[in-house]
């Protein structure tokens, strides 16, 4: 159970987390409510899990978390484009 207060454990998560968003977002009108949304809601959900297991900030771990994100949300953009939807 360890390895889950590691804050490099969360970084699949967000990446996860951040694929169905990512192809939500593609659809969504550049800028509208929905793509704000689409972009915010799993930052919110990613702080929290950090929160929940009682992962402490660092700002060394922030660019992973960054590159977890913008993979999961270009994913999950491409996943929608190239599979139709």
């Amino acid at each position: 159970m360890q390895a889950l207060h590691s804050p490099w454990a969360i970084a699949p998560f967000i990446l996860l987390v951040n694929l169905p968003f990512g192809y939500w977002r593609t659809r969504c009108r550049k800028l509208s409510f929905a793509w704000f949304a689409a972009i915010h809601v799993p930052v919110l959900l990613a702080i929290a899990l950090r929160l929940v297991l009682g992962i402490a900030f660092s700002f060394w771990v922030l660019p992973v978390y960054a590159l977890a994100f913008v993979a999961g949300q270009a994913t999950g953009g491409w996943i929608r484009n190239r599979c139709g939807g």
